[in-house]
């Protein structure tokens, strides 16, 4: 059976942890350490008491997330992060957390995943941020309806659609979560659809003038795929079961 560090040591390389730039209260690799062993993974969106307590009644004991816990930067350790804290003490649950890492990563990230979900292909890095490109874009002939409804499919939910742009796509740019205020950057490599996760408001009124097609599937339901990919690597890499914890946010 692998140990706590052999599997964050895995980890750490497939996804280049130490390479990938980052916003620093994103605190990528192992945020919480348990005893060693590991016996079950988790896989979710973001740590939050409903997903530890969810993990322990499942008896995970290494939660992987998209989000982690620090995102609030230094703070002390009362109320929500001591009752995190808590739970993961006392139910022996570590706890592993990846970003952009995760965003980036060519075969489990969430770029690279919604856009196989999607079938598109020879997708290409675009969008700059932190020292790396974030996003993917690709060519495509099809019509605005059918790329909303594989988009549909591949959430299984619904998509804010701001149909600004043309019925007949050619080429579109995808950053999964909530890179929609980045449209203005979006629209100078000729992209005529941007699907991302969320925008602010004046988003939609940016596509409008600039004339593309802003599709939103939600910052939680376009990050669902990273997490699930990554659990379901590493549980085939080191023979262990894995579980999603599904807490959608509803954005």
């Amino acid at each position: 059976m692998a140990t706590l560090s052999e599997i964050v040591s895995c980890t750490d390389e497939f996804l280049r942890i130490s390479e990938v730039g980052d916003w620093d209260n994103a605190l990528n690799g192992l945020q919480i350490e348990n005893s060693g062993r590991v016996t079950r993974l988790g896989a979710a969106v973001d740590v939050s008491t409903r997903v530890l307590t969810e993990a322990a009644n499942k008896n995970v004991d290494l939660l992987i997330v998209h989000h982690g816990l620090f995102w609030p930067g230094l703070q002390p350790v009362t109320s929500a992060l001591r009752r995190q804290l808590q739970l993961a003490f006392e139910n022996d649950i570590a706890l592993y957390s990846a970003h952009l890492p995760l965003d980036v990563h060519p075969k489990v990230g969430n770029n690279a995943q919604l856009v196989a979900a999607l079938g598109l292909k020879s997708a290409q890095p675009f969008l700059e941020d932190k020292g790396q490109p974030v996003g993917l874009k690709a060519r495509a002939s099809m019509t605005r309806g059918e790329l909303v409804r594989r988009l549909q499919r591949a959430l299984s939910g619904p998509v804010n659609i701001f149909d600004f742009g043309p019925k007949q796509i050619r080429m579109i740019g995808v950053v999964t979560g909530g890179a929609g205020s980045e449209i203005y950057r979006v629209v100078q490599e000729n992209i005529d659809t941007f699907i991302t996760g969320e925008a602010p408001h004046w988003a939609a009124v940016a596509a409008e003038e600039l004339g593309m097609n802003l599709l939103l599937g939600g910052h939680y339901a376009t990050e669902v795929f990273g997490v699930k990919a990554l659990a379901a690597h590493l549980s085939k890499r080191f023979k262990l079961r894995w579980e999603f914890i599904d807490c959608p946010t509803g954005l």
